[in-house]
């Protein structure tokens, strides 16, 4: 098949035979969701980049988005302790390296035996085809990366699957791994979680570069690309968190979706930290569609270099007496970049909603820039919603303090970057996984 000039730049590096070739290592799956793979196919290849004129991109830097030079990673062996670099003490592990399951630590018998599923999706796909079919990207993109999350959908191999059944719960966290390695190595990692009703889960979704056995480490270097993706499914009454870690390399182009819909009297808390790539855009969105349901949705930041991280929200009730709460965090040093778009919205029939939005941006350096659109679209009457954004840089008279005994400026800024970060970090019960957050943080200022 030849591909014209003019496609050639709305699809890159993923031609047609770039697909063809992802379907033969995949056609052992179900035929739906081949059929579906085929659709998103033609779906990306059909939509345009994203332009400047784009309500969805505005303050983007779209020079920066390119789909040439990427391909299908090789195999890889990574050490079998690479993720006891985070030391988490888990219910069970999954680590994938350039979309294959290399490493895994299975959950208890005890718990399998109770319904409890950890599995690959590729084997879910297979074992319990109609449940994933269910849950996997049934909830359409909405914050203005549709032709990326048609290429995720597309090219996704392979991830993890979790289900919780009902009136269980997972004392420890689940951890999944998702690693990318290699000059140019384009991955397409996917964690779908479901949690049926009165079940409460863990899950700590970690997505990085690292080194393959016996090379010498290059995560900050190479060259990648990772469209990643997330479903959340919270059945009544059901409670879950998830923390998710990006740091991939200081190199890569990053596109990761979320999408989360929770049930009656279900609570879920997602904590996103966002470290590495140069740059990245992460769009998340919450559907609140039973009364009682309660999303609250946490993320970090720590940016450095000249990163750009591009943040996009959407709180959607749809049901009366349910509640959001949302809370970014964006540390920026040197000539860093950080865009936060967020809307509230509020169907006619979700009365007595209580949202409430808030970005906040503190600036290390003066050439750093932070841009913030919060936004609220009501339809209800009896509702009490806010949103806001703040922007200002670290209080001189806080600095002068530290550094007049004997704290670096570096290490000062550390500190209050930290006191910054905590309202979030503490959000976080499980004190490993807190931790691990800070080390990567504290990392970037080493980094620095």
């Amino acid at each position: 098949m030849t591909v014209s000039t003019s496609a050639k730049s709305l699809i890159g590096s993923f031609t047609p035979e770039a697909f063809a070739a992802h379907l033969a290592r995949v056609s052992h799956l179900p035929t739906w969701w081949l059929d579906r793979k085929r659709a998103a196919y033609e779906r990306f290849a059909a939509l345009p980049l994203p332009k400047r004129t784009d309500e969805g991109w505005r303050f983007a830097s779209l020079s920066g988005i390119a789909l040439d030079g990427f391909r299908s990673p090789d195999a890889v062996t990574l050490a079998q302790t690479a993720h006891r670099e985070i030391g988490v003490t888990g219910a069970g592990t999954m680590l994938f390296a350039n979309h294959k399951l290399v490493f895994s630590e299975p959950i208890s018998a005890e718990l399998a035996a109770r319904g409890v599923i950890f599995d690959t999706l590729q084997n879910a796909l297979l074992k319990h085809s109609v449940l994933v079919r269910a849950h996997l990207l049934t909830q359409p993109p909405k914050l203005g990366s549709e032709k990326f999350a048609a290429l995720h959908e597309a090219f996704l191999e392979d991830g993890a699957f979790i289900y919780v059944p009902k009136n269980l719960e997972v004392a420890l966290p689940l951890g999944v791994f998702h690693y990318a390695a290699g000059q140019g190595a384009a991955v397409f990692p996917h964690t779908l979680i479901v949690a049926d009703d009165h079940a409460k889960v863990t899950v700590a979704d970690f997505f990085r570069s690292s080194e393959t056995v016996g090379a010498a480490l290059r995560r900050d270097s190479e060259t990648q690309f990772a469209c990643g993706g997330n479903d959340i499914h919270v059945g009544h009454g059901a409670n879950v968190t998830y923390v998710a870690m990006q740091d991939w390399s200081r190199e890569a182009l990053s596109f990761q979706f979320n999408a989360t819909v929770v049930r009656r009297d279900a609570k879920v808390l997602s904590v996103n930290l966002h470290a590495g790539a140069r740059q990245a855009r992460h769009e998340s969105f919450s559907q609140l569609q039973a009364p009682g349901a309660h999303s609250e949705m946490l993320a970090l930041t720590i940016a450095h270099g000249t990163q750009e991280f591009d943040q996009r929200t959407l709180q959607i009730h749809q049901a009366p007496n349910t509640s959001s709460n949302l809370l970014y965090k964006n540390a920026l040093l040197d000539q860093t970049k950080t865009i936060f778009s967020g809307l509230i919205v509020v169907d006619p029939d979700a009365q007595k909603t209580d949202a409430y939005q808030s970005n906040r941006n503190l600036m290390l350096s003066a050439d750093a820039e932070a841009n913030s659109l919060p936004g609220l679209e009501i339809q209800a009457n009896d509702v009490r919603c806010s949103h806001g954004a703040t922007s200002a840089r670290i209080d001189a008279e806080q600095e002068f303090y530290l550094q007049s005994r004997g704290i670096a400026k570096a290490q000062a800024d550390e500190l209050l970057v930290f006191g910054f970060f905590e309202e979030v970090l503490a959000k976080i019960e499980n004190q490993e996984l807190h931790d691990q957050l800070a080390t990567i943080i504290r990392r970037k200022f080493k980094d620095n």
